[in-house]
């Protein structure tokens, strides 16, 4: 079974149900009104994790938003935050101009969503610690990135350092927004998350 058949099986009863109930009254209204609720139903929760929750996780949380469009929901978390998005993030978002909007730094154990399907680790250390229990039974794969905020230098090798890492992100990003997740397995969603980097 696809991600999507077994995330929105009640959804797609509730079109089925919707359909038949209303086809006698005005079927150009259903079609529209199916339509919408199927697209509602195309949405996937990401949640990307690395230690601190102030670079690399908040790169990928704002560059998602503002790729995915409506058919993603992006979160990120840490396992030992921070408590506050690295200067180098906003710098280089701006750069980009990728928007950050209410974000924040946070552990993993605070995330707000009724179920993930996919987690996404952006660090090594955060990688080899044990999740938390995500509902929705996400799938999970691994995308190493370097810290900007370690980098050695100035505060203008540091933020090229930022935009090159960021560069990289993007379009891990980009070609996780292509995937047609819909039409996969849970097995072959994982491996075409880690064939990504």
């Amino acid at each position: 079974m696809t991600r999507q058949g077994r995330a929105n099986g009640i959804l797609v009863t509730k079109i089925l149900i919707y359909y038949k109930i209303d086809r006698q009254a005005n079927g150009m209204c259903v079609n529209i009104q199916v339509q919408r609720m199927v697209a509602m139903s195309n949405t996937y929760h990401v949640l990307f994790i690395c230690t601190g929750n102030c670079c690399r996780s908040q790169m990928a949380e704002a560059m998602l938003k503002h790729l995915g469009g409506e058919r993603f929901q992006a979160f990120s978390a840490g396992t030992d935050p921070a408590g506050f998005i690295h200067p180098l993030v906003l710098g280089t978002m701006q750069h980009m101009e990728i928007p950050v909007r209410n974000q924040y730094s946070k552990s993993w154990h605070e995330v707000d969503s009724d179920h993930f399907d996919i987690v996404i680790t952006v660090c090594d250390h955060a990688a080899g610690q044990a999740c938390p229990v995500f509902p929705g039974h996400p799938v999970t794969a691994h995308w190493g990135l370097p810290d900007p905020s370690f980098h050695p230098g100035s505060e203008e090798e540091k933020l090229s350092f930022a935009l090159e890492v960021a560069g990289t992100l993007r379009r891990w990003i980009e070609k996780l927004v292509a995937l047609p997740i819909e039409e996969l397995t849970d097995e072959q969603l994982v491996a075409k998350l880690r064939s990504i980097p």
